[in-house]
């Protein structure tokens, strides 16, 4: 009886602490809760409902910019990119039912889900490790079969061409395949500690290519 009496009295303190205290002691103590909860609890649970390490990924350059996304002219964007797209039979009524197809801005926080390689498809968007800093986030635009594994080639929506480590991804180097858009530009609150020691031309906002 005593032990349940001590638990119960230790939660209302800590409850006090947490949602009540609006000393510096409770402001500090909630960060750190809210740290480790997100931490240890948060995103562990979220990888294990997905299927995937990164369950959210945020956009850290312009490689998927459309300008203005989703109200921009997606027929204006197309006819500055067609021609990158022809050299893999990929035209406009294609595009138009790929997800995502507006693509999207830095800054913005993706859901990733697991990805079957099995399943992927031409126009899905996956997310890859290709020996660079971070994961690349771009959209598959070939998939080819060798000794019965896929091979699959990507490109970025607002590149000119393919960067010379996406013409042969591997199924191991697969992270995900991203699924939405959960918060357009939400991703800067931590970028912007970061995005200053970038090259000057990959710094700030995206432009249209």
């Amino acid at each position: 009886m005593g032990l349940r009496k001590d638990v119960k009295n230790l939660w209302k303190k800590l409850w006090f602490i947490l949602w009540k205290d609006d000393s510096l002691k409770g402001w500090l103590f909630s960060l750190v809760f809210l740290f480790l909860f997100i931490k240890l609890i948060f995103f562990p649970g979220l990888s294990l409902v997905t299927g995937t390490s990164l369950p959210l990924a945020i956009v850290e350059s312009c490689s998927m910019y459309h300008q203005g996304n989703i109200f921009s002219s997606f027929d204006s964007w197309w006819e500055r990119h067609d021609e990158k797209y022809s050299e893999f039979s990929i035209n406009e009524l294609d595009f138009q039912e790929f997800l995502l197809n507006n693509g999207f801005n830095k800054g913005d926080i993706l859901f990733i889900v697991g990805a079957d390689p099995k399943k992927l498809e031409e126009g899905d968007i996956i997310i890859f490790n290709a020996n660079q800093r971070n994961p690349i986030i771009h959209r598959i635009v070939d998939i080819k079969n060798v000794n019965g594994k896929r091979i699959f080639s990507t490109i970025g929506d607002n590149n000119n061409g393919q960067l010379t480590f996406e013409n042969e991804i591997t199924e191991e180097m697969i992270v995900g395949k991203a699924a939405g858009r959960v918060a357009p530009y939400l991703g800067w609150v931590k970028l912007i500690f970061y995005d200053w020691k970038k090259p000057t031309e990959e710094r700030g906002f995206c432009d249209e290519n």
